[in-house]
């Protein structure tokens, strides 16, 4: 039974992701370099990939050198892109045996790049991933979740989002991206509590500034009259984080994308790539684990 429902609830890690590359000031936006990445890191996956069950196995690419974009080859990208591959893998290995096939759930603002990064996070773990609001569609015969809201309001979408984690937390070795607003509700973290969560912390700047370029029109919450687009996403940004910020400050491990920055010497978060987040993420996974088992040596 719970093969069966585990099936449903996998997506394939190769479709509807986003890249965050450089965009305008404080923005997050997705383009070709990052593609070429995502490309890269599929060709060294069999590299990546600790041995896993068959049925949670992704599926693995040849690693060859005449498959790789010019523009990565003459940059120098190739060697960045292979360095940060080989410090997923090390610190994936390290942390996978503690996490003892618990899933990890992704908790942050709409359009800090829980999929993105859940997807990475999913491929050097062995893991599966899914996304709540896909469940969600799913189990209303592919209705969007703008639909839903549309046609039954938010409350009726937040009890199907309820059930769909319910339906998660059964699960085992999943990567979990859900919805902004799936922290509001205590019975949520009743089912991420089984599994390890992680807060991705994006500046509303840099989220306003993505989403408005892209359109609001697929965010429910963010429909508004014409006007500024920016300056109306930011204030409603705003004011869905004060309300979520204590809720989400309930993860078990927070990744600051304005600390990866710092740290990388970057003064735009928009510099960053979702590599360097989820290098991030394993970090602070690691340090979690560490706390609760106390401070275990890897």
């Amino acid at each position: 039974m719970e093969a069966k429902i585990a099936q449903s609830l996998i997506l394939s890690p190769g479709t509807g992701s986003e890249k965050i590359v450089r965009g305008p000031r404080g923005s997050v936006r997705f383009s070709r370099r990052s593609r070429e990445q995502d490309r890269f890191h599929q060709l060294v996956s069999v590299q990546l990939q600790p041995k896993t069950s068959p049925s949670n196995r992704l599926k693995a690419v040849s690693c060859s050198y005449k498959n790789f974009p010019a523009s990565i080859l003459e940059t120098g990208g190739l060697q960045a892109s292979f360095d940060d591959a080989l410090i997923l893998k090390n610190k994936s290995q390290e942390i996978e045996p503690y996490l003892s096939g618990r899933c990890i759930y992704l908790v942050g603002m709409m359009g800090s790049g829980k999929t993105t990064v859940g997807k990475i996070l999913s491929q050097v773990l062995g893991y599966s991933f899914s996304d709540s609001d896909m469940v969600v569609e799913q189990d209303l015969g592919g209705t969007s979740v703008t639909e839903v809201f549309k046609l039954y309001g938010e409350g009726f979408f937040r009890e199907k989002e309820t059930e769909a984690l319910r339906k998660l937390s059964l699960m085992h070795r999943f990567v979990v991206s859900t919805g902004g607003g799936a922290v509001v509700r205590p019975i949520n973290w009743k089912y991420m509590q089984k599994g390890i969560s992680v807060w991705l912390d994006v500046p509303v700047e840099a989220l306003a500034h993505r989403i408005s370029a892209v359109g609001t029109g697929s965010r429910p919450l963010l429909n508004h009259d014409s006007g500024d687009a920016y300056k109306k996403t930011y204030m409603r940004l705003s004011n869905l984080l004060e309300e979520r910020f204590e809720a989400y400050a309930n993860a078990n491990a927070r990744v600051s994308v304005e600390d990866i920055a710092a740290k990388l010497g970057h003064r735009d978060v928009s510099n960053l790539t979702p590599t360097a987040i989820a290098i991030e993420a394993l970090e602070q996974i690691e340090g979690f684990l560490k706390e609760e088992n106390g401070n275990f040596a890897f």
